[in-house]
């Protein structure tokens, strides 16, 4: 399955190019990508004026013009199935996005997302149909939404509860950390050195 990456920094506090043990974030989270056996290709979605920055960093950069990153995923929808991230989430669990990719061709939803208990979906950490991504993100723009965490509202996905996967394994939980500041990457620095 092919595997996208979102590094579309909306907000001036967002940067997918912070070092994390020595490389940019979006470098390891495609890197945690790739050691799954079910990605085949790795994408990365990245804002054309960005492009020069992120062909340093990431092997195949996709550049798009848009305002959101709603629009950036509209623009870049691939033809089939495909497994999205965001770049700023060095920690994803490769025998996580393997269990994923399994379900995910198992039962072939519209969707298949992580959630948590207080029913918060993880919409950049899950497996979507191009089609029902398309209708969803128009229908999310069409209402005035403009987070791409709303997209969930208008997909029929099949919901993956996080933390009955993690009583199993708790280091699922660790897929979904991002980094965000200086403490987030020594954490993250810390965290990799033990994996």
């Amino acid at each position: 399955m092919r595997a996208y990456i979102l590094a579309f920094p909306e907000k001036r506090w967002e940067n997918y190019t912070l070092p994390v043990a020595g490389e940019p974030v979006v470098k390891l989270t495609e890197q945690r990508l790739l050691m799954s056996k079910r990605t085949d290709e790795v994408i990365t979605v990245v804002r054309r004026d960005k492009l020069k920055t992120y062909s340093l960093h990431v092997s195949n950069p996709l550049p798009v013009s848009a305002r959101s990153k709603m629009e950036a995923l509209l623009k870049a929808l691939p033809d089939g199935p495909f497994f999205l991230a965001e770049g700023n989430m060095p920690l994803i669990m490769p025998f996580f996005v393997n269990y994923m990719v399994g379900l995910f061709y198992e039962n072939e939803p519209e969707a298949l997302i992580p959630v948590w208990k207080d029913g918060t979906a993880e919409v950049t950490h899950a497996i979507y149909e191009p089609d029902a991504l398309m209708d969803a993100i128009e229908a999310a723009l069409a209402e005035g939404y403009r987070n791409l965490s709303r997209i969930a509202e208008f997909l029929d996905y099949e919901p993956l509860p996080i933390e009955e996967l993690a009583k199993r394994n708790p280091k699922v939980t660790l897929s979904f950390f991002r980094v965000r500041n200086s403490f987030d990457v020594r954490f993250a620095a810390e965290t990799l050195r033990k994996l």
